[in-house]
C-alpha cells in the first residue's frame, strides 16, 4: 500500500507538529496533497479510471476547502503551508471578487 503508518506519521509529523497531531490543518492539507500526487501519477498512467478521477476531483475540493478555512482564520499558517507544500495561492479574499 502507498500510504503506511509510517509514512502517516511522517507527514503529521512534519507539518502538524506532532505525529499524533492529525486533526491540524496543515496536516490534513499536507496529507491530501500526498494522496493528490499518488492519484495523479495513477491517473497518467490509467486514463480512463473513471472512479479514480472522481476520487481526485473530490480529494482536491476538500483540500481547497480546509486552505479556505485556514485563509479566513489565519493568514501566516496558509501561506506558510502553501510555500512548505509548493502550492499555488488559488484562495482569493472575499472583498475582491470581480463584480459583472
Amino acid at each position: 500500500m502507498y500510504l503506511s503508518k509510517e509514512v502517516k506519521a511522517d507527514i503529521f509529523k512534519k507539518h502538524g507538529e506532532v505525529e499524533t497531531n492529525t486533526g491540524s490543518a496543515e496536516g490534513q492539507v499536507a496529507l491530501f496533497t500526498y494522496r493528490i500526487a499518488h492519484l495523479t501519477e495513477h491517473l497518467k498512467k490509467n486514463r480512463k479510471d473513471f472512479s479514480t478521477q472522481l476520487s481526485l476531483q473530490k480529494l482536491v475540493g476538500k483540500r481547497r476547502g480546509i486552505l479556505a478555512y485556514l485563509y479566513h482564520k489565519d493568514i501566516n499558517r496558509y501561506r506558510a503551508i502553501i510555500k512548505a507544500l509548493g502550492l499555488r495561492d488559488i484562495i482569493k479574499p472575499i472583498g475582491t471578487r470581480d463584480s459583472k
